[in-house]
């Protein structure tokens, strides 16, 4: 294997390293949004779009390369030249094979590299829902502990009314305690529509975690198939 493949290769390794940490189970997306916000991070942040695209581009010069290796060694011209000499056909069997291994090893790599921004942007996503399903959910309570209190206070104040102890301004505040009372129940509302908005864009996000999750275990076994089968042609 020449360098760049031995580069490519390690690359692809490390992929797969990075992909595995990101989705152990035990380390939850806040936790992870927090290691993202470091400081080595934020100053490594400006160049992350180049670095991103730079290896985008050399990933697709390299898989492009291998498919034409590919196309070179399987054409059907070669194959009729290589029955005459038997030697030939041996060396253009093993040519073929490297160039189908660094066409898997490109290829794998350029999709994971695609996959690894996505579960980070994802991971982050998951963790700002998170955060704001908790800060709706705590400002819910707040909302129900302060409308229950009002409910408390206007019963009592109702009660004082039938009892004959209340007077007129007693009256105007009962009023103006029912109105305030009702435009907490508007806000109680819109923050609980809010909340159920969240926790619904929270599930969604979820559930395409999950696939890329099965997505790329899926692709994992195909990766380690396609090894083994590498190595029992090397045999």
């Amino acid at each position: 294997m020449t360098l760049q493949w031995t580069a490519v290769a390690l690359f692809l390794y490390v992929e797969i390293g990075v992909l595995l940490i990101l989705c152990l189970p035990f380390v939850s997306a806040t936790r992870w949004q927090s290691i993202f916000q470091l400081r080595i991070w934020n100053k490594m942040a400006r160049f992350w779009n180049k670095f991103f695209l730079a290896m985008i581009i050399i990933l697709i010069v390299l898989f492009l390369d291998a498919v034409r290796e590919v196309r070179k060694y399987s054409g059907a011209g070669n194959s009729k030249d290589a029955n005459l000499n038997p030697n030939m056909f041996d060396n253009l069997h093993m040519k073929l094979f490297r160039a189908q291994r660094n066409l898997y090893i490109s290829g794998f790599s350029l999709f994971l590299w695609l996959v690894l921004r996505r579960v980070i942007t994802l991971i982050n996503q998951l963790a700002m829902a998170s955060s704001t399903t908790a800060s709706l959910q705590t400002k819910a309570e707040s909302d129900n502990q302060t409308a229950k209190k009002y409910m408390e206070d206007n019963e009592l104040l109702k009660q004082t009314l039938m009892d004959g102890k209340g007077n007129k301004a007693t009256a105007e505040g009962n009023e103006l305690l029912k109105k305030e009372m009702e435009k907490l129940r508007g806000e109680l509302k819109g923050s609980g529509e809010a909340l159920i908005k969240s926790q619904s864009e929270m599930e969604a996000m979820k559930k395409q975690s999950d696939g890329l999750t099965k997505e790329y275990d899926r692709l994992l076994k195909e990766h380690q198939n396609l090894q083994e089968c590498g190595d029992k042609k090397d045999d």
